[in-house]
């Protein structure tokens, strides 16, 4: 994708931007619709994850939309290499979302864990609240699809389509790549989560590098969400 790589930027921060605010908004309404209130905790209403996650991919999707009919050829396919061209690339995601949800991330936190015995607990939090609430196959078919699938593709072409594919042209490849893995962490807000993620960014955006598209990294980001989703409604 031609263009400012700058532009291209300020482009994506507007778009998380508007995200946020969005994601609140539609949040609230579900809210509002549910009776759920977050003070009260317990597990988050499937309806207000799914708004939430809706809202904030206006402002994702927005951003890489506008971006590629911008400077590019207005498809997302050709300008943010949203494409299949060899058939090891979709394996070699799922094996590598799958190692870095049993491996990467636990290899990660074991040193802390030795330190905090009641980190592995906080870890899981967010996970239990977004799928608490789903009872029932279709329930738990709808976080799934978003959760496991719908976000991983919004959050590749955001991540590493447009910022990653920006920041390569304004810096070495290996610095973009660690700076989208920390962004990547933070704008999830996961205190407790951040490292895993921030791991797990950088090697969600090596994929993306080495192999000059999403698909690696499209599969492996699938891979690991549904490994978590899964996980987590089975022991439920």
């Amino acid at each position: 994708m031609g263009g400012s790589p700058r532009g291209a930027l300020a482009v994506a921060a507007g778009g998380f931007a508007v995200g946020i605010v969005f994601s609140a908004i539609t949040a609230a309404v579900a809210e509002a619709a549910t009776g759920y209130s977050v003070s009260a905790g317990g597990p988050v209403p499937v309806a207000v994850t799914v708004a939430d996650l809706l809202g904030l991919w206006v402002g994702l999707l927005g951003a890489v939309v506008y971006a590629s009919r911008a400077w590019g050829s207005g498809r997302l396919a050709r300008d943010f290499g949203l494409r299949v061209a060899a058939w090891w690339e979709v394996p070699l995601g799922v094996a590598v979302g799958a190692a870095s949800q049993y491996l990467l991330v636990p290899a990660v936190y074991l040193p802390l864990e030795q330190v905090d015995r009641g980190l592995s607990r906080q870890l899981g939090q967010p996970a239990l609240r977004e799928t608490g609430a789903a009872h029932g196959v279709p329930a738990a078919a709808v976080v799934f699809v978003f959760l496991a699938l719908g976000a991983p593709l919004v959050e590749e072409l955001f991540f590493r389509g447009l910022i990653l594919g920006s920041l390569m042209r304004l810096v070495p490849a290996p610095v973009a790549v660690v700076g989208t893995g920390l962004l990547f962490a933070l704008a999830h807000f996961e205190a407790a989560q951040f490292l895993g993620l921030a791991a797990f960014g950088v090697v969600l955006g090596i994929l993306a590098w080495r192999t000059g598209r999403l698909a690696s990294s499209v599969a492996a980001h699938m891979a690991f969400n549904a490994v978590a989703v899964v996980t987590v409604v089975h022991l439920r």
